[in-house]
């Protein structure tokens, strides 16, 4: 007999199924458990916050008796929102809920309104966070806390490993002061001055600083060797990184960033600040070059010391792509599986919880 499988419901900002806008991991994994033969249903891509919120709700009451469990994204600000009231209607149903943390911020956020957010993160039966810098920041917050990683799927990049390389160099986030622009062409500037061959592609949507961003390169006397495209998608993302040789990451503050993931499974060399949770996910001068400050003279010597020792470029290339493994979904499958039996308990317990006697019980379960 054929083991049932769970019936799951993905909450979440899952605004990348419209046009322009970057795929979340809700919207990744909800696909890619539905290809597994999960009957999942995923909400919502509304763009307006209202609208959103009251979609999901609408979604978890309508759905409350073909669902087996919740899993719910969660993110600091007005976002957080979102996650207390869906919860909060699961738990009046009787529905499990597993919280998948996201975002640098959201530890400082946590600081900020622990009551609230003990009171949320509290009624979930397990918190998901996909590096060990944010798990080890949010295990305050619940009962019991795991770490699986966020998800890439390799089919989309072609590995090639580095060695002697050219200063052609990508950043690819979301024009925001969050992810420092400014920086990353400051320290451009300075490698133009030793390499004045480099280009640098800055990829991404406007959220704010792009038009400051042009005019910076024009004030700063690169804009001719720096280029905007713009949002990538899939295709135009894999062909960034097949031009370039190394990827520059810049951000103030940062969880697992999902772009340094993908560059290190194309086999780029990465210079990433040392922030948040990077440090977890990268070893310095093994996996990739953390820089401890925001000067832009610590990214150009970075850099330059990765254009003038191959040896060293190839190192980092060979081991960011153990690091992408880690992101493959076979692994990322393998510990959701898991995650389902600890949460659910035994297949039969699945199976009895399908029928009328299993649904009673469930909405008359005790919460904490």
């Amino acid at each position: 007999m054929t083991k049932p499988l769970p019936r799951i419901c993905i909450v979440g900002q899952l605004v990348g199924r419209n046009k322009g806008f970057i795929p979340t991991q809700g919207q990744v994994l909800a696909d890619l458990l539905e290809q597994e033969g999960y009957e999942v249903v995923s909400v919502s891509s509304k763009l307006n916050r209202a609208l959103r919120l009251w979609e999901v709700v609408q979604t978890i009451i309508q759905k409350r008796r073909s669902t087996d469990l919740l899993i719910i994204e969660v993110y600091s600000g007005l976002s957080f929102l979102l996650a207390d009231i869906a919860s909060l209607t699961a738990r009046a149903f009787g529905l499990p809920v597993v919280f998948v943390l996201h975002g640098g911020n959201l530890p400082e956020f946590g600081e900020r309104y622990p009551a609230w957010t003990r009171r949320v993160l509290r009624r979930a039966r397990y918190l998901v966070a996909p590096s060990s810098f944010l798990a080890t920041k949010m295990a305050a917050f619940g009962d019991y806390m795991t770490v699986i990683p966020n998800i890439i799927s390799f089919e989309k990049y072609n590995y090639r490993r580095r060695g002697l390389i050219k200063p052609r160099i990508l950043w690819m986030r979301s024009f925001h002061d969050i992810y420092n622009p400014k920086l990353a062409l400051e320290s451009f500037a300075l490698i133009k001055e030793r390499f004045p061959e480099a280009t640098l592609v800055m990829a991404g949507p406007d959220k704010g600083k792009l038009e400051e961003t042009m005019q910076m390169a024009r004030s700063l006397g690169v804009a001719e060797s720096v280029r905007f495209p713009g949002f990538l998608d899939e295709v135009q993302k894999s062909n960034e990184f097949d031009q370039a040789d190394i990827f520059l990451n810049t951000t103030r503050i940062d969880n697992m960033p999902v772009g340094i993931v993908e560059a290190c499974a194309a086999g780029l060399p990465v210079v990433a600040t040392d922030v948040g949770g990077i440090s977890a996910l990268l070893t310095d001068r093994l996996s990739g070059m953390l820089v401890k400050s925001a000067d832009p003279r610590d990214i150009s010597n970075a850099v330059t010391e990765l254009l003038m020792k191959p040896d060293l470029a190839e190192t980092l290339s060979r081991n960011g792509k153990s690091v992408a493994d880690n992101s493959a979904w076979p692994n990322v499958l393998a510990q959701w599986r898991e995650l389902f039996e600890k949460v659910l308990g035994s297949d039969d317990l699945i199976a009895a919880d399908r029928s009328q006697e299993g649904l009673r019980q469930r909405e008359h379960r005790r919460w904490v």
